[in-house]
C-alpha cells in the first residue's frame, strides 16, 4: 500500500514538474488535449498528433521536442495517415456523420472532406495505390477510398466495432482488429476476431477468432519484414467466479501473434508477470528492423519492449515440445488443441522489458529509430523511451500547458487506472471499455454463485437505479464502491469513488447508426407503433425507456428461474449486445422472439416477420 501511494505521488510530482507552456501554438487553448493517435513523417522530423478533446491536430517537432503548430478539424480526430510526400494529412473525424478531412500541410487548412461511415478510425494508407482504408467502427465495415477523386472503391463488412488496422508491407492484406466479441455470451467460445481483407478484391478472406475470453482489442501492427501481425487485447477468464485476482484469475493481458503469410494465429503470450498485472494493453508498433515490438499499457502507465526473435524462438520450442507429447499448434485455452502459452505468466521473462512511463494513460505509439514516442492521454504528454542505450531511458515531454484535472476528467482517469486494483490486473474499464460492455458473462457473486450475468453498460446507470441486473445494489453509487471492494479488491477512497461517479453520470449516448439524418427511418417509424402494441411501453417508458422497476419476464433460467430482473434502459441498445441477463440472445430479434416465453417479455407472438423486423429496428434506433 505504501509503495502504491509513493508511485501515485511520484507521477503527480513529476507531471507538475514537466508540463509547462509548450510555445505560442497554445495561445487560447483552454481544454485538455487528449492525445490519442499519431502519424510520423517519413524523415522522422515531425510527429502529427490527434488531440481528441481539443478537436485539433498538433505538429510536433522532434528536434525541438515541442508542438509548433495546431490545426483545427471539424470533429474529434480519431486517427491520422500521412501521404507519402508528406504534403497531405488525412484525419478521420469520428462523428455520426463520419468524414475524412484532407489537410494541406502547407496552408494548415482542411482542403476537402470525404464522407465515410459512422465512427471512422484506423486510417491506413497504401501510398503505392493511392488508396486509403478506413474502419467505420459503428457501421462494422471497412472502406477503400480512392484518393484521386475521393470515391469509394469498395466496402467490406467485418466484425464487431473494427477499431484498428494494419496493412502488410506488400499492401495485399489488411488485418482489421475488431474491438468486441459478437454472438451469444453463453457460447462455448466467446472471443473477438481479426478480419483479414484481400485488398485487391476488397473481400473478406477469413476471420481469425482470438482465444476464448479475448475482448477489448485495441491495437494491431504488421512487422515490416512481412512475417507477423501482432494484436493486443485483454484475455478474460470469465468462466471463473470472481473470488480472487491472484495470478490473473479474472483478467490477463495479452498479445496474439499471427502468421501474416498463412493468415493463421501462431500463439498468444501474456504481458503480465506472476504477481503484477499489465492492464489494458492498447497500441502496438514494431521497430523498422522488425526486431522489437512495443505495446502500451493504458491501465498501468507502462510500455512493454519485446524481443521478437527471442519470443518467436521460445514459442516454436514450446510448440515443438507440445507436439512431441501429442499437442502442439495454436489454439485457445478452451480449444480442441490446447496451447499452454496463454496461461504462462512468466513466458516473457528475460524476453521483454516493462518500462514505467512518465505520464498517465498511454495510448498512441510511434517508433522513430531507437525511440518510442508514447502519447499519454490524461496528462497531455509524451514519454520518450530510448531503447538504443545500454539501459532503457525515459524522458518526459510536455505537449501543452499544464491544466488541473476537473473532477469528471479525474474520474475518467481513475476508471481506466489499474493502480487502484490489487496487483494491477485490471481497471474498471477492463470490463467496461469506454464505460460500455465487454460482451462477456461474469459471476460477480452478488446474487449467489454459478449464475453469471452479462456485463451492463454504465451509460445512464446513475440515472436509472437500482443497479446490477437483479437490482442487487440500490443505486450506481453503491455499485461503484462495491466494485472497488469486490472486483478491484481494494479499499476505495471516497474522493476517488465520487470522481468516478461524476465521470459515469456524465456519459452521453451516441446516436444510433440506424437513424437517418438523426430521424427514425421508415421501418423504425412503423416499429414505434408496434413497440406500444406489443406492450413494451409498460416497462420501457419515459425518456430513458425504463420504469426502474423489477419483474419476472420469463427469461430466467436454471438458478435464475423466477428471478426479478431490473428493467434496463433501451437507450443505446444498438451498442450493448448480446442481450438478456445471460447474453444468450445474440440479437435483439432473438430476445423478442426465440427467448420470449409465452409473450411474457412483450406480446410479439402475433406479429409478422416484417413487424418483428420493424419493432427491432425501432429499438435499435434508440
Amino acid at each position: 500500500m505504501k509503495q502504491t501511494m509513493a508511485r501515485k505521488i511520484g507521477w503527480q510530482v513529476m507531471i507538475l514538474g514537466v508540463l509547462a507552456l509548450a510555445g505560442s501554438a497554445w495561445a487560447g487553448q483552454s481544454m485538455p488535449l487528449s492525445p490519442q493517435a499519431m502519424a510520423a513523417a517519413a524523415n522522422g522530423a515531425q510527429l502529427y498528433i490527434a488531440f481528441g478533446t481539443a478537436r485539433q491536430v498538433g505538429v510536433f517537432d522532434v528536434a525541438q521536442e515541442k508542438v509548433v503548430r495546431m490545426i483545427a478539424v471539424p470533429g474529434e480526430p480519431t486517427s491520422l495517415a500521412l501521404s507519402g510526400g508528406g504534403r497531405r494529412l488525412y484525419v478521420s473525424c469520428g462523428d455520426a456523420d463520419g468524414r475524412i478531412c484532407v489537410v494541406d500541410l502547407r496552408s494548415g487548412e482542411v482542403a476537402r472532406q470525404i464522407p465515410v461511415g459512422y465512427g471512422p478510425n484506423a486510417l491506413t494508407l497504401d501510398s503505392r495505390r493511392n488508396v486509403l482504408y478506413v474502419c467505420n467502427r459503428f457501421a462494422g465495415d471497412v472502406w477503400a477510398i480512392d484518393l484521386t477523386d475521393g470515391s469509394v472503391g469498395g466496402k467490406v463488412s467485418v466484425g464487431r466495432e473494427p477499431i484498428a488496422a494494419a496493412l502488410t508491407p506488400d499492401g495485399r492484406w489488411l488485418y482489421v482488429a475488431n474491438h468486441l466479441p459478437a454472438g451469444a455470451a453463453n457460447a462455448g467460445v466467446v472471443a473477438a476476431e481479426v478480419s483479414v481483407v484481400d485488398t485487391q478484391a476488397m473481400e473478406l478472406r477469413t476471420s481469425l477468432k482470438l482465444p476464448n475470453g479475448s475482448t477489448s482489442v485495441r491495437g494491431v501492427a504488421a512487422s515490416p519484414d512481412g512475417k507477423y501481425v501482432f494484436v493486443s487485447h485483454i484475455l478474460s477468464r470469465y468462466t471463473m467466479p470472481t473470488t480472487q485476482l491472484d495470478r490473473g484469475w479474472m483478467n490477463t493481458n495479452a498479445l496474439t501473434v499471427i502468421d501474416a503469410v498463412k493468415h493463421e494465429p501462431i500463439d498468444t503470450v501474456l504481458l503480465d508477470d506472476v504477481d503484477e498485472g499489465a492492464a489494458n494493453p492498447w497500441a502496438v508498433a514494431c521497430s523498422a528492423d522488425s526486431k522489437t515490438v512495443f505495446v502500451t499499457h493504458a491501465g498501468t502507465d507502462e510500455v512493454s519492449v519485446i524481443d521478437v526473435d527471442a519470443m518467436m524462438a521460445k514459442i516454436e520450442a514450446h510448440q515443438a515440445q507440445q507436439s512431441g507429447t501429442g499437442g502442439g499448434g495454436y489454439a485457445s485455452y478452451a480449444g480442441d488443441v490446447t496451447s499452454t502459452v496463454p496461461n504462462q505468466l512468466s513466458f516473457l521473462k528475460d524476453i521483454r522489458q516493462r518500462v514505467r512511463l512518465k505520464g498517465k494513460g498511454p495510448r498512441a505509439l510511434a517508433v522513430l529509430g531507437s525511440k518510442a514516442y508514447v502519447a499519454e492521454y490524461y496528462t497531455d504528454s509524451f514519454s520518450v523511451v530510448d531503447v538504443g542505450a545500454e539501459r532503457v531511458e525515459v524522458a518526459a515531454v510536455a505537449l501543452g500547458p499544464r491544466r488541473a484535472l476537473t473532477d469528471r476528467r479525474r474520474g475518467e482517469m481513475l476508471f481506466n487506472d489499474a493502480h487502484l486494483c490489487f496487483q494491477k490486473w485490471q481497471s474498471c474499464a477492463s470490463c467496461h471499455p469506454d464505460g460500455r460492455v465487454d460482451a462477456l458473462n461474469w459471476d460477480l457473486l452478488n446474487d449467489g454463485i454459478g449464475n453469471p450475468k452479462n456485463t451492463k453498460s454504465m451509460l445512464l446507470a446513475h440515472q436509472t437505479p437500482p443497479a446490477m441486473i437483479t437490482g442487487a445494489r440500490p443505486n450506481a453509487e453503491s455499485a461503484v464502491r462495491a466494485g472497488f471492494r469486490h472486483i478491484l479488491f481494494a479499499v476505495p477512497k471516497e474522493e476517488d469513488a465520487a470522481a468516478i461517479d461524476r465521470y459515469l453520470s456524465g456519459l452521453k449516448p451516441l446516436p444510433s447508426p440506424h437513424l437517418v439524418d438523426g430521424q427514425l427511418n421508415a421501418a423504425a417509424a412503423r416499429g414505434k407503433a408496434l413497440f406500444a402494441r406489443a406492450q413494451c411501453t409498460s416497462c420501457h417508458t419515459g425518456k430513458l425507456l425504463t420504469d426502474k422497476q423489477r419483474y419476472d419476464v420469463g427469461t430466467g433460467d436454471s438458478l435464475d428461474e423466477g428471478i426479478l430482473f431490473d428493467t434496463p434502459s433501451l437507450v443505446e441498445a444498438w451498442r450493448t449486445g448480446p442481450y438478456l441477463y445471460d447474453g444468450r440472445a445474440a440479437t435483439l430479434r432473438e430476445a423478442v422472439t426465440k427467448y420470449n416465453r409465452n409473450d411474457e417479455h412483450g406480446a410479439t407472438s402475433n406479429l409478422s416477420d416484417r413487424e418483428i423486423d420493424d419493432l427491432v429496428e425501432y429499438i435499435l434506433s434508440q
